[in-house]
């Protein structure tokens, strides 16, 4: 398998060529080039505030460019655990956002005309066992009674019409959602922060941030700036910079492997509406094609991703993919790559501000769409002047005591939801 991002191969992506200079000084800078960063400071710019990003690497190098292109429905947490925890009026509100988030990638992909392949095939949430297939059977009254929102379930003997295989009992399905190739949209959505004004600063890693008189002054390894506002837009690559942030961030290595183009016949057989799939399991793995490739993910490894841990993973994908579709044991797997996801310790997307510094984190794989989405309210907040009215400022942050955002559990974690899967 070539060790190569195989989106990155579909699109020009933002390069380090011709550096962009560190500004002296911004209105905000913002911390992150990828969804996030990238949304946030495009609105920004659109409403006139001198806007910087400051990219360690290039614009959409981390998980904006890495992950399956998916922009899903929902909160990572069940709904029914987001009622318990928050209330009916709270998640109420945060599953409304789940559905404007995917409203606003259309949108942004609409005027921005961004060619990336937007398209809403909703997603299929399979049932690896009969008993996964009886508990989905009650969502469908609780997603209409509490939500109103329509999902609709596809019996075991109608699971051809949507999938093919015959290892999965029945699934849920969500029209909503939609599919895009992550790599174009982000790299569309850098251009359409730089043609709206904001300064899109490459291989620009912060190395410290504090305050001085009122405002924050910036280190980066290519000069420093003076910023009134600070957005941390890191996700999974939240570092000691921002250490207050990182002791609340658990970073998760993801894995994908893609496969050489499929017949035309080939590939209709597997999805036959292209539906963005994921399975009901902890240790879950997810699945879509695009341009014929079956493009398959999942948690094959939980620790970042590095030479050996993307190489071992993609051994993991390719048996899980051959057990799922015994059809693709001959096809040849022509790309695998791992990125690294934001989890929060409660899986909940986290907004706010902590030392006056405004920060969007913890989207637990939902970012491709809510990263999007509250990189574009998290801006419209800061020039408002309050976060209060986003409804993920209202869940609390977690923090863990000797945590210190080196997570040597994972391999613990990873044992513990394999189990789960077994006893479940």
């Amino acid at each position: 398998m070539n060790q190569q991002i195989y989106w990155n191969t579909t699109v020009n992506m933002p390069n380090d060529k011709n550096l962009t200079p560190i500004p002296e000084s911004v209105d905000v800078a913002v911390i992150g080039g990828g969804y996030t960063g990238l949304s946030a400071a495009r609105t920004l710019a659109k409403r006139g505030t001198r806007v910087a990003v400051l990219e360690a690497e290039t614009m959409g190098w981390g998980a904006s460019s890495r992950n399956g292109g998916m922009t899903l429905t929902g909160l990572k947490i069940a709904l029914q655990t987001a009622i318990k925890n928050y209330g009916k009026e709270t998640a109420r509100e945060l599953f409304q956002y789940s559905l404007d988030s995917v409203d606003t990638v259309e949108q942004i992909v609409k005027d921005e005309n961004i060619d990336c392949g937007f398209a809403r095939t909703g997603h299929l949430l399979a049932a690896n066992k009969p008993k996964h297939f009886e508990a989905l059977k009650g969502e469908v009254d609780f997603m209409a009674r509490e939500f109103n929102h329509k999902v609709h379930l596809v019996p075991p003997s109608e699971m051809r019409s949507e999938i093919g295989t015959d290892i999965y009992h029945g699934a849920l399905v969500d029209e909503v959602s939609a599919g895009l190739n992550p790599a174009q949209f982000v790299a569309g959505l850098a251009r359409a922060a730089e043609n709206s004004g904001a300064i899109l600063c490459a291989k620009a890693r912060v190395t410290q941030v504090e305050k001085k008189d009122a405002r924050f002054v910036l280190q980066t390894e290519r000069g420093t700036l003076k910023a009134n506002s600070v957005l941390v837009a890191t996700s999974g690559y939240t570092s000691s910079v921002t250490r207050n942030l990182q002791k609340k961030i658990i970073p998760i290595g993801s894995f994908i492997i893609a496969t050489e183009r499929l017949s035309d016949d080939l590939a209709h057989a597997l999805s036959p509406k292209n539906r963005m799939i994921f399975d009901y399991k902890h240790f879950l793995n997810y699945f879509r094609l695009w341009d014929n490739r079956m493009i398959f993910g999942g948690r094959a490894a939980f620790f970042p991703e590095n030479e050996n841990t993307t190489a071992q993973s993609g051994e993991i994908l390719r048996r899980e993919m051959i057990q799922i579709y015994p059809q693709l044991r001959d096809v040849k797997v022509e790309y695998v790559w791992g990125g690294t996801l934001d989890f929060a310790f409660d899986q909940m997307t986290h907004v706010g501000e902590m030392d006056g510094i405004h920060y969007s984190l913890g989207y637990a794989g939902h970012g491709a769409a809510m990263g999007t989405h509250l990189g574009m309210k998290l801006a419209e907040a800061m020039i408002s002047g309050s976060v209060k009215d986003i409804p993920f400022a209202k869940v609390k942050f977690p923090a863990i005591p000797l945590y210190n955002g080196n997570p040597w559990f994972l391999p613990l974690a990873g044992l513990w939801y394999k189990i789960l899967d077994w006893v479940e």
